[in-house]
């Protein structure tokens, strides 16, 4: 018979990942979706769809007993949200409730696998410094507190069996975030937001998804960095697209004032339109950081993570399935 796992957030980027690594490991996979997401991507997969109430702790206690999960991996949560109070009600009390519920007498899981960020943790200040398990949390955006108050609030929950996992900047196959870049890159432009040095981490999405794998087996109550292992010049991405797609670019680079007036206006839009906003000044200070590299030695030995990819070959493995898929 086969182990159960639910895969929240399953309709999104790393959700579907997340899902191709769980059926290659030979679970039955259920996968929680809103009624309202777009799963054409995912039909041809051999999965069942559930959709929980995520803010409805005795209707996800119920839930849980009636599908009899034996893991649960959370990557469900905003990445944009209007106000601090909306990031943190989807990304902490959901996380606090889905949780409580895998914990509660009736409940079969085993084990609860939170995909955070390394946002949670924030960036370094300091040039020469390194990001890791013990550095103290410093979070540079309400997404980043928000994270960080569900890491905190899974420490609360008694007889829980968690791992947190802290992915660094994410890409692959079917990501649009860094795409946006990737594919101006593509077109030939490449843009800068200031023009100081930056060390930059990433993490492939199938080096994520496996990670998130090896963790509903170890890592008991815990914390962990989730990266390639290597560190990154804010230029390597743009100078390995150029490689790989043999394209040439115009680089310049954008005042920061500019950019932060630009946001200033996005947010005011925002609150006007009712929707979250693509960049506003929080998110300006994330993508300026000076210091995002990190250390993964503590997963490496304790989960016996060991990612595949690094920069070049993700990126290739990448580019290969938007012009496949006809993204580019």
């Amino acid at each position: 018979m086969k182990e159960r796992v639910l895969i929240t957030g399953a309709s999104g980027f790393v959700g579907y990942h997340l899902i191709i690594e769980a059926l290659k490991n030979n679970f039955e996979v259920f996968a929680a979706v809103r009624k309202s997401s777009k799963i054409d991507h995912l039909k041809h997969l051999n999965i069942q769809y559930t959709y929980p109430e995520f803010d409805n702790q005795e209707a996800l206690k119920k839930d849980l007993q009636e599908k009899q999960y034996h893991y649960i991996i959370h990557a469900a949560g905003a990445l944009r949200a209007r106000t601090p109070a909306e990031y943190n009600y989807i990304n902490a009390e959901y996380t606090y409730n889905l949780a409580y519920a895998a914990a509660s007498p009736g409940s079969t899981v085993k084990k609860f696998v939170f995909i955070s960020s390394l946002a949670a943790v924030g960036p370094l200040d300091d040039f020469g410094g390194i990001i890791t398990e013990d550095t103290i949390p410093n979070p540079i955006t309400a997404y980043g507190r928000s994270k960080l108050l569900a890491e905190d609030k899974l420490k609360t929950i008694n007889n829980l069996n968690y791992t947190v996992l802290r992915p660094t900047a994410v890409y692959g196959p079917r990501d649009k975030d860094i795409f946006i870049f990737l594919k101006q890159v593509a077109k030939g432009i490449e843009p800068y937001i200031g023009n100081v040095a930056q060390k930059l981490s990433f993490i492939y999405v199938g080096d994520l998804a496996a990670s998130a794998i090896k963790a509903l087996h170890s890592g008991a109550n815990k914390t962990y960095i989730i990266a390639d292992g290597n560190y990154y010049s804010r230029y390597e991405l743009a100078e390995l697209t150029k490689s790989i797609l043999s394209v040439k670019t115009f680089k310049f680079h954008i005042p920061v004032n500019f950019i932060k007036m630009v946001a200033f206006i996005a947010e005011k839009v925002s609150s006007l339109s009712n929707k979250a906003p693509v960049i506003n000044r929080e998110k300006l200070n994330e993508l300026k950081a000076v210091n995002w590299s990190c250390a993964i030695e503590a997963a490496r030995n304790e989960l016996g993570f060991n990612p595949q990819f690094d920069l070049e070959a993700g990126l290739t493995e990448a580019f290969s399935w938007y012009k496949a898929n006809s993204w580019l």
